[in-house]
């Protein structure tokens, strides 16, 4: 059995799930809601304020869907009730990141700025102190709609490996290289 798909997910106080007739499961909480299409074959039931996902047979393609869906739906309930964050930060002289509502405008040693229209479900806000490295900060409750929206952000402009300019997520370790040899002998 799926350690992940066998595992309960407790529901918190002050969250509601709803399961319609055609698998659509949707999570109200204090910070929004959030819907997700669950396949027919996997049955997801509520009782006693602990949602649990099943599988129907042993097959591969039901081993896979199962713990998928109970981490999706997991996922859901982190997000209503905390919400995720992300933060990323611009390695590099002259990159900067700012930002008016949620359009970011990003300066990444290119000969032109990035303007980009962030969707409406993520909170975007920048800041550059004095004597440290600029940072974006995300904010959703949608966590993949966040992760790729990250993700395309730090693409226009991945680390490096010899100096490690470039954007990279906050607490992310570089492999690092070592270069040239300056001289040989």
């Amino acid at each position: 059995m799926s350690r992940i798909g066998k595992a309960p997910i407790t529901i918190p106080a002050g969250v509601t799930i709803t399961v319609s007739d055609d698998n659509v499961v949707s999570v109200k909480g204090p910070k929004g809601e959030l819907t997700q299409a669950v396949d027919a074959d996997i049955t997801v039931s509520q009782e006693d304020g602990i949602l649990t996902v099943q599988r129907p047979s042993e097959q591969k393609k039901h081993k896979a869907l199962h713990g998928l869906y109970r981490s999706l739906l997991n996922n859901m309930v982190v997000g209503v009730t905390e919400g995720y964050k992300l933060t990323q930060e611009l390695v590099g002289v002259g990159y900067r990141a700012t930002n008016t509502g949620n359009t970011l405008d990003l300066v990444l040693g290119y000969s032109h700025h990035y303007v980009f229209q962030l969707p409406e479900e993520i909170k975007v806000t920048t800041s550059s102190e004095k004597g440290q490295t600029p940072k974006i900060i995300l904010e959703s409750i949608d966590k993949q709609l966040i992760g790729q929206v990250a993700a395309k952000i730090r693409s226009l402009r991945a680390p490096e490996p010899y100096k490690g300019k470039g954007i990279k997520f906050v607490g992310e370790v570089l492999r690092r290289k070592a270069g040239k040899s300056a001289s040989k002998k």
